[in-house]
């Protein structure tokens, strides 16, 4: 293994091969299955989205290499139960692609970016159907339960959209979203409406909406989503800055004074570099 030259994945699988070889191998990697990885695979995936979303390349290529150190361990188990290995993954992957991209590796027509979409989800279509030996028994199958809800919801959009099933424009939505927050408001009137199951159904439906707005826009909510959440802590770090320097703490704050602070970053921000 000391002797693979560095940049070799087969080093990163020896490497794995070590860690799960009993008696010799890893406690903690060794009592490891797929169900108990799995959180860590998606939290990784979450961390290289938020090296991208900081722009920080040098976070990114560590991020990078711990997701990869997922597929890797997956694939390994899988291995040692005479399933598939790594190189079956590796093939799969490139098998895929190339089949997706008849426009690259065919004789298909060149396509605009739209079309390139089109063509991979019906490609994506046909190679489901093939799998199953019958068509799906709904348009909405496939889209996986685990993916993030605002990301789940904008795939349940698109599947219904191919057929018809979607609003004009945007501004149809934003009519919707005004419908439903009256709606939450009417809830919130009523009589105990505090977390009351019909007040989460009625949030549930803007929250659903405001991802089909998103959608329409061509903005992806998950990114606006994020990007909201740092700009919301920028502005709170700066409340805490500036109360620390006046000797203050957010708890002793009344609600005035971190609101003031609040405009004062929010104004800082929109000054001209």
């Amino acid at each position: 293994m000391s002797g693979r030259p560095h940049g070799d994945v087969a080093r990163l699988i020896e490497i794995m091969a070590a860690l799960r070889t009993p008696g010799s191998g890893c406690p903690w990697d060794l009592v490891q299955d797929f169900r108990s990885i799995a959180p860590y695979t998606i939290e990784e995936a979450y961390e290289v989205a938020d090296a991208i979303e900081r722009n920080d390349l040098t976070d990114l290529k560590d991020e990078l290499g711990d997701l990869l150190l997922q597929v890797v361990f997956h694939a390994r188990m899988a291995q040692e139960q005479a399933a598939f290995a790594f190189k079956d993954v590796v093939d799969a992957i490139c098998d895929k692609l190339t089949r997706r991209h008849p426009h690259v590796f065919g004789d298909a027509q060149a396509l605009d970016a739209d079309g390139v979409t089109t063509q991979w989800s019906a490609i994506k279509a046909r190679e489901k159907a093939d799998k199953q030996g019958a068509p799906p028994v709904s348009l909405l199958d496939g889209v996986p339960l685990a993916l993030p809800a605002l990301t789940r919801a904008l795939k349940l959009q698109q599947k219904a959209s191919a057929v018809g099933f979607d609003w004009d424009d945007a501004q149809q939505v934003l009519g919707k979203i005004r419908e439903e927050t009256e709606e939450v408001a009417a809830e919130l009137a009523a009589p105990g409406a505090k977390a009351s199951p019909a007040l989460e159904e009625e949030i549930g439906d803007l929250l659903f909406v405001v991802a089909n707005l998103a959608r329409h826009a061509k903005v992806d909510p998950e990114q606006a989503l994020r990007s909201a959440n740092n700009k919301f802590e920028r502005r709170f770090h700066h409340i805490e800055r500036r109360l620390a320097e006046m000797g203050h703490s957010p708890e002793a704050a009344s609600l005035d004074e971190m609101e003031a602070l609040w405009v004062e970053a929010k104004g800082a921000e929109r000054k001209p570099r």
